[in-house]
């Protein structure tokens, strides 16, 4: 693992007004990794410019192999983490559980995860719902700033018109966007809001025909160097994207950072060449009325 040339750009992550790096480290990439080399995978990162790194209990081992590989840097790096809970009492326990696992005193964001349905929404913002318990850590200091994620840009609307979130991660990705506007709701009313984007899914392809060739990956990933470059550049240049968080997959993690540091927005003909590679590809998500 050798740095390449260049350097992450640095984007401020909406009203936070806090800089981060442009491109993510998803915690699936340490996942199941022996002790020795998620701390080497974690170092690399960080050596090649990645300040944000995100994780949730959802992701296996993930925690615990974050936890002590980011030792002696967690105060030089940007920290999210997410609760799938809905409950009050669920979600404050998580909560314990992840500061515990990744060794940390406070997250710089906390997510509830994966909002998908209505019913999603109105159990976390109900009556003893997980939004209490995450605001009230807010109160006490272990959260800086809160978000959501969300794999429904209906259930993404409902949450933003309930509160000023800080961030919302949701699937910005070529063939989805270009092919039947998926995300587009979001991310204006996300611009109008002041709330940055965190984009997943910006190198997925398709779904999977037949065997599954990349681990880590329950869709199949553009790993072609230069059609990923267009799709991570496609996705970070949808304002306001902020970040993307790359593939789980080690070596397109890794791909991503390369990328990353030769980012320039994209180019009409670059756009041209997106949209034809779309064209035969069904979207991973699918827009719903």
């Amino acid at each position: 693992m050798s740095a390449s040339v260049g350097n992450i750009p640095r984007r401020k992550l909406g009203k936070t007004g806090v800089e981060v790096s442009a491109i993510a480290m998803g915690g699936i990439v340490v996942m199941n990794l022996p002790q020795s080399e998620a701390d080497r995978m974690v170092r690399w990162a960080y050596d090649n410019g990645i300040t944000y790194f995100d994780v949730a209990p959802t992701y296996g081992d993930a925690e615990e192999r974050l936890g002590p590989a980011l030792k002696g840097l967690r105060d030089k790096v940007f920290l999210a983490c997410k609760t799938e809970k809905r409950d009050k009492q669920g979600a404050a326990e998580a909560l314990r559980q992840s500061l515990k696992r990744l060794q940390t005193d406070h997250f710089d964001l906390y997510q509830l995860h994966a909002l998908r349905t209505k019913d999603d929404v109105e159990q976390a913002f109900g009556p003893n719902g997980a939004m209490e318990a995450i605001l009230e850590a807010k109160e006490r200091g272990l959260i800086r700033f809160v978000g959501f994620s969300a794999h429904s840009e209906e259930a993404a609307l409902m949450a933003l018109e309930r509160y000023p979130f800080d961030t919302v991660m949701l699937p910005i990705n070529f063939v989805s966007l270009l092919k039947n506007g998926f995300g587009q709701k979001v991310l204006d009313k996300a611009k109008e809001m002041g709330i940055a984007v965190i984009a997943i899914k910006a190198m997925a392809k398709t779904y999977w025909n037949g065997e599954r060739k990349v681990q880590k990956c329950w869709y199949e990933p553009l790993t072609d160097r230069e059609q990923a470059f267009l799709a991570l550049r496609f996705t970070l240049s949808q304002h306001p994207v902020a970040v993307a968080v790359p593939p789980g997959n080690e070596g397109l993690f890794q791909m991503a950072v390369e990328l990353g540091k030769q980012y320039c927005p994209l180019e009409p003909e670059e756009l041209s060449i997106l949209k034809r590679l779309s064209e035969p590809l069904t979207p991973l998500f699918p827009l719903r009325d």
